[in-house]
Formats: C-alpha cells, sequence, structure tokens
C-alpha cells in the first residue's frame, strides 16, 4: 500500500514510518525542511517537498496514495494549527479516491475533565470544553467527509522510545531544578499509550479500513499523575514535591489545568473492532528500567 504520511519527522510520525516501511507499506512523507527531508529518508520513506499551507502539494500527495495518515500538529499553537488544518485535510481527502483508508490523529484532550469518570468514544466532545479543541473540528470534518473510510485515534498519553514533550519538559525541568511537581495530591489518573503499541493500531486500521470509526488509544493502566511525577523524578535525579493550584497557575499559567485533569480512557472498541492488544511495558516501567533510564545513564 501506498501510505501519505504526515508528520513523519516528528516523534509518533518516525515510529509510524518504521512500521508501516515494516509491514511492507510505501510511505511517502511530507517534509518542510531539509533537516525533515533527511530525517523520513533516513527512515526509507520518499520525502514529498512542502508543509500544511501548501493545499495543491497535499491534495496530489494524497491523489497519489492508496492511503492518508495525518499526524502532524503544532499543540503549542492551538489557533494557527486550527487554520492551518482545516484547509489542508479538505486537501488530502478531496485528492485521496473513495472508499480509501484515511487515519486522523487525534488525542484523548477532546474530552472534558471529568474527574475521573472513564470516558468511551460515545462520550461527547466539544470544542468549547476540549483542552485541545482544534482536535475536535479537525474530527468533525474528516467524519463528515463522504469518500474516504475515515479512522480517528484518540491517542492517550503517549509514550516510549524516550519521547513525549511532556516527559521530556518534566525530565529536563527536573535536572535543571532539582524538583518535578505535581498539583495536590497528585491523585488525578491518567491514560497512556506506548509509541509502539500505538503504531500497531495504526497498521490495524489500515488494514481494515472501517468507515467512520473513532477508538481509543489507551492502555489499561490508569496511572495517577503523583507517580508518573515520582517516576520521572526518578530519571531525572530530583526530588517529588507537591505543590497549591494556585501556585501551578502562577508557574505554568492555563496548562495547570491540564496537569489536574482526569479522563481516563476505555480502549474496548480498538480492542474488540481492531484487534487491538498492548504489549509495551507500562509508562513507569519504561521510564524506571526502559527508554528513558537507559538515556540517562548513557
Amino acid at each position: 500500500m501506498r501510505i501519505f504520511l504526515t508528520g513523519a519527522s516528528g516523534y509518533l510520525g518516525g515510529v509510524l514510518t518504521e512500521h508501516f516501511i515494516a509491514v511492507g507499506h510505501h510511505v511517502s512523507a511530507l517534509a518542510r525542511s531539509q533537516a525533515a527531508r533527511d530525517r523520513v529518508t533516513g527512515l526509507g520513506a520518499e520525502a514529498v517537498s512542502g508543509d500544511l499551507a501548501d493545499t495543491a502539494a497535499l491534495r496530489l500527495a494524497a491523489e497519489r496514495a492508496d492511503a492518508v495518515v495525518h499526524a502532524a500538529a503544532d499543540l503549542a499553537d492551538f489557533a494557527a494549527m486550527s487554520e492551518l488544518e482545516g484547509p489542508a485535510l479538505a486537501a488530502m481527502l478531496d485528492g485521496l479516491r473513495p472508499g480509501s483508508p484515511f487515519i486522523y490523529t487525534s488525542t484523548g484532550m477532546v474530552y472534558r475533565d471529568t474527574q475521573g469518570v472513564t470516558v468511551d468514544e460515545d462520550t461527547p466532545v466539544d470544542p468549547e470544553s476540549a483542552p485541545q479543541p482544534f482536535k475536535v473540528l479537525g474530527e468533525r470534518q474528516v467524519l463528515a467527509a463522504e469518500g474516504p473510510a475515515v479512522t480517528v485515534i484518540r491517542a492517550g498519553l503517549i509514550y516510549g522510545r524516550n519521547g513525549s514533550g511532556l516527559l521530556q519538559g518534566l525530565i529536563a525541568g527536573g535536572r535543571a531544578q532539582g524538583v518535578v511537581t505535581y498539583i495536590g495530591d497528585g491523585a488525578n489518573e491518567w491514560s497512556s499509550v506506548h509509541v509502539d503499541d500505538l503504531a500497531r493500531l495504526y497498521v490495524a486500521a489500515l488494514a481494515q479500513a472501517e468507515r467512520r470509526l473513532i477508538v481509543n488509544a489507551a492502555a489499561r493502566e490508569r496511572t495517577p499523575m503523583r507517580r508518573i511525577v515520582e517516576a520521572v523524578a526518578d530519571v531525572a535525579g530530583a526530588r517529588p514535591v507537591s505543590i497549591t493550584l494556585e501556585q501551578a497557575q502562577q508557574t505554568f499559567g492555563p496548562f495547570a489545568g491540564l496537569l489536574t485533569r482526569s479522563s481516563p480512557m476505555d480502549p474496548s472498541r480498538a480492542e474488540r473492532v481492531l484487534g487491538w492488544k498492548p504489549v509495551e511495558p507500562g509508562i513507569l516501567d519504561e521510564l524506571r528500567t526502559g527508554s528513558y533510564a537507559a538515556a540517562r545513564s548513557a
């Protein structure tokens, strides 16, 4: 299968590229810089020059592909990403042949904070209450498309291979400051998924090509934020410290609200429909004895 992939030079996209090629797919990957071209060609993919603003290039690449996987995202600037993503999605959806797979990478951050109540794919999502509203809008756009066989994958906190912006940020902060903080008692539970397990879910979704399928991608383990911070502190050689919400808001601003949320995800649909089952170590083991610990001792 010829797959056109956005975001291939990033954390998740690079692992997806490896998994797609390993099962025999040909990957053409969007690359907006020479560094991105070098990264994707080094993984064995064909580089397609352009970025998400280049709708003509996106449409042409989709026309030449048997499937499209959209994994590119700028999580630092929601407003800019929302403006870019809508036209980019329209171009790729228009270019792809009817019935061909289109996978949209979403996130558990589309759910409101349920304060520990488990969410499944039928739990309502709304851009007004979602921490990442552009992902709700992107989901709606791709699911409304008439031609392609669209799958939306809502991923929990992605970890593994010494990656993840959140975990790496916490580790770097711990090394610099000697402490890693959690808010209050840190009992709020998060869902997570190893990046290699997540990539296997994409492979399964491409093979099955269901129409208008939404799946949660998360291990069944629910991990309190305090335990994540304690494991990060071990990796960083730092101390885990509790701070108040007021202190967190002064330090992190609006991001403090994300660190206190708890919307554990039910992965039953991915298991049932796509036959998916995570097999990689859990997030705490991966931090303390896996890739993160290995990187520390290297």
